[in-house]
């Protein structure tokens, strides 16, 4: 369950999201103000223009970004997609049906490519691509991933890759892509070696070791409301499992993770 919403189960636009969250009443992005939140629609409505949202057989789901006529910028929600782990945002897809939205699950940005389509006017224009993949799937990849943190590797590299993680914008086809299974890596081994296997949250010595002899501490997410996915290190902080429980299931919680975002400015200044 991702912000209340369970996979599967059907919403009101209107009173289940907007009454909550608020944000824009029309289009298929929206990007509540108050809330470190976006969220995506898919439905029916490209066919009409030759075109629609669709899943890959490798399991990332593509979808169009919004702009009806001209070339697509990749600017508001566009902007919004692409950014969401920089910015530490949730990234929810719901599809429309006939009695309302269906929350399919939560997603993370893994990148985005320019296709030809036309527009609304039926003009060829580009259209921003975005490649998209379930955050579970992501989670389930980079913990069955876990390799040992060489911890007399140098931490600065460990922390550029981490970095270049969630920068956004686009890439020079000369460029290597690394996946959102690679760029989680990335952050995940730079703060569990940053920890020096105690946790950053009591300071206590991780509980046990993994089946690789590596500390046993979980990186949590302090901006968003679930964790997994690549997001600034920054706001990305390794937790024992009773700290990390603390803050998503303590009465407590809101106010032990607003600690924890206030400790992290130095453990890892901006």
């Amino acid at each position: 369950m991702s912000w209340g919403f369970e996979e599967g189960k059907v919403y009101n636009r209107r009173s289940d999201i907007h009454s909550k969250f608020g944000g824009q009443q029309q289009g298929g992005i929206i990007t509540p103000v108050q809330h470190p939140l976006v969220i995506i629609v898919t439905g029916e409505e490209g066919l009409s223009h030759g075109y629609a949202d669709r899943t890959r057989a490798d399991g990332v789901f593509e979808y169009f970004g919004e702009g009806q006529v001209g070339d697509m910028t990749l600017q508001r929600g566009n902007l919004a997609i692409a950014s969401h782990s920089a910015e530490g945002k949730s990234l929810l897809l719901f599809r429309k049906t006939n009695e309302g939205l269906r929350f399919a699950t939560e997603m993370v940005y893994e990148t985005h490519h320019l296709e030809r389509a036309p527009d609304r006017e039926g003009n060829e224009r580009s259209a921003i691509v975005f490649e998209l993949r379930p955050l579970t799937a992501v989670v389930e990849k980079t913990e069955d991933g876990v390799a040992t943190v060489n911890l007399a590797e140098s931490l600065e590299e460990l922390r550029a890759l981490a970095k270049a993680a969630v920068i956004v914008g686009h890439q020079d086809v000369t460029t290597v892509v690394r996946n959102v299974y690679q760029r989680s890596q990335d952050v995940r081994n730079y703060v569990l070696a940053r920890a020096l296997g105690n946790c950053e949250g009591c300071g206590s010595p991780a509980p046990f070791s993994r089946k690789d002899g590596s500390p046993y501490l979980e990186p949590h997410h302090i901006r968003r409301v679930s964790d997994g996915g690549p997001d600034d290190p920054a706001f990305v902080i390794a937790l024992c499992p009773n700290c990390h429980r603390h803050v998503h299931a303590g009465a407590d919680g809101d106010i032990y993770n607003s600690s924890l975002l206030d400790r992290m400015v130095t453990i890892e200044p901006r």
